[in-house]
């Protein structure tokens, strides 16, 4: 299945055809991210008016987390295991209800590109490249996430729901090569989701836990 779907992918990597390549470069590149975690067994977290929002120089994402109701709990179609796993990342303990953090960025920037494709079949191409990484180990987190418009389903706020994740192995020296440490994937698009929403979230960490980077793709054409 995969290697069916590897040369359509790659080919909606390309500007052709009048389609829009959506990538990050010129996009905006936030100083900070905050992430709000919210338990699939409860909806109305989600329509809290007491929902932090971010700050102009900030970009939110949204995390539903498999809840204790498993399957029945309200939220559960959009919940996401790799949430816990950014949890665990931040240090923090799985809430009941819903929780938020807010990281800033430290240090210069490394030169990261997110790029993704058309959505073809129920999938979209995604890749995430970090040119120039020197000798240091990476922790980068590859987001797939449905940009919504406050209101929604009665949401206070808008939010970047996060639909899928990839996490790269930048761990090992062999996996760069001269231009630097590169990965692309198709991310599934699940059941729900409106393509024509969807972006990519890229979150960079170095060995220690520090957000170094944070890209997203905008689109043109």
């Amino acid at each position: 299945m995969l290697y069916r779907l590897a040369l359509p992918l790659l080919l909606a990597l390309l500007p052709v055809g009048g389609h829009a390549l959506c990538t990050s470069e010129g996009a905006a590149r936030p100083a900070a991210l905050l992430e709000r975690f919210i338990s699939a067994d409860c909806p109305d977290c989600w329509r809290d008016p007491k929902t932090p929002a971010a700050a102009g120089d900030t970009l939110a994402l949204d995390w539903i987390l498999p809840g204790r109701m498993g399957e029945d709990a309200p939220l559960s179609s959009v919940a996401l295991a790799e949430g816990v796993e950014r949890l665990d990342a931040l240090g923090r303990g799985v809430p009941q209800r819903s929780d938020a953090v807010t990281s800033r960025r430290t240090g210069q920037a490394p030169p990261l590109r997110l790029a993704q494709g058309d959505a073809f079949n129920d999938y979209i191409a995604a890749s995430i490249e970090l040119k120039k990484p020197g000798r240091a180990s990476w922790r980068p987190w590859l987001l797939l996430v449905e940009r919504l418009p406050a209101g929604t389903e009665g949401s206070p706020v808008a939010r970047n729901l996060v639909r899928n994740v990839f996490r790269p192995d930048w761990d090992q020296a062999t996996r760069r090569g001269p231009g630097g440490l590169a990965d692309m994937r198709a991310l599934q698009i699940h059941a729900g989701a409106r393509a024509e929403r969807l972006r990519l979230v890229g979150v960079l960490q170095d060995a220690r836990g520090r957000i170094r980077a944070i890209g997203q793709t905008e689109c043109s054409g």
